[in-house]
């Protein structure tokens, strides 16, 4: 059995009702997404999926931790992540997505692959600027041999380009 077969959700032969499905996604579920920035992760999932007679609905509980690089530092740290996602998959004629949360498949198929949207919300829930927090005391958790290096500021140098743009800036604004 692959790793990511444990994700699809068989749901022929199951009565309209509500049912629920926990998994565990650890760092080999990032490994069958070749893309992925995110390698190491622990996320619990909490999955509860309404079983409907033309559709289903899936609702998503997310929470845990993923490894990423700080921004600041560029050392790894665990950013917790927690999130909600609603998913709604119809049975149509044809397969393909309505909208960032409303999937159709075909009438004949008899089970959903979650992997792929699991992936997708857990890397939304990822912030575009990620930095290290704070302790108690409010001293950044940044690596502080890096940090001390940023904070030395460097003497100003300019460029004689960008000093041609502003007396030429400078020029046009005092007329």
């Amino acid at each position: 059995m692959k790793y990511l077969d444990q994700f699809v959700i068989p749901f022929s032969g199951l009565k309209t009702g509500n049912y629920q499905y926990d998994f565990d996604i650890e760092d080999q579920f990032f490994e069958y997404f070749e893309t992925s920035e995110i390698r190491q992760a622990s996320v619990k999932v909490v999955c509860l999926m309404e079983r409907q007679q033309r559709m289903l609905v899936f609702h998503f509980a997310l929470s845990g931790t993923v490894k990423v690089p700080c921004d600041r530092c560029s050392a790894e740290f665990d950013l917790p992540v927690e999130g909600e996602e609603q998913l709604i998959v119809k049975f149509g004629e044809e397969h393909g997505e309505e909208s960032d949360d409303i999937f159709t498949i075909t009438e004949n198929e008899h089970s959903v692959d979650l992997a792929p949207f699991l992936y997708d919300y857990i890397n939304l829930l990822v912030p575009f600027r990620r930095v290290h927090g704070e302790d108690e005391q409010g001293n950044s958790l940044c690596d502080p041999e890096v940090t001390r290096y940023i904070s030395e500021e460097e003497p100003d140098q300019s460029d004689p380009r960008w000093d041609a743009l502003r007396r030429l800036k400078n020029d046009q604004n005092t007329n």
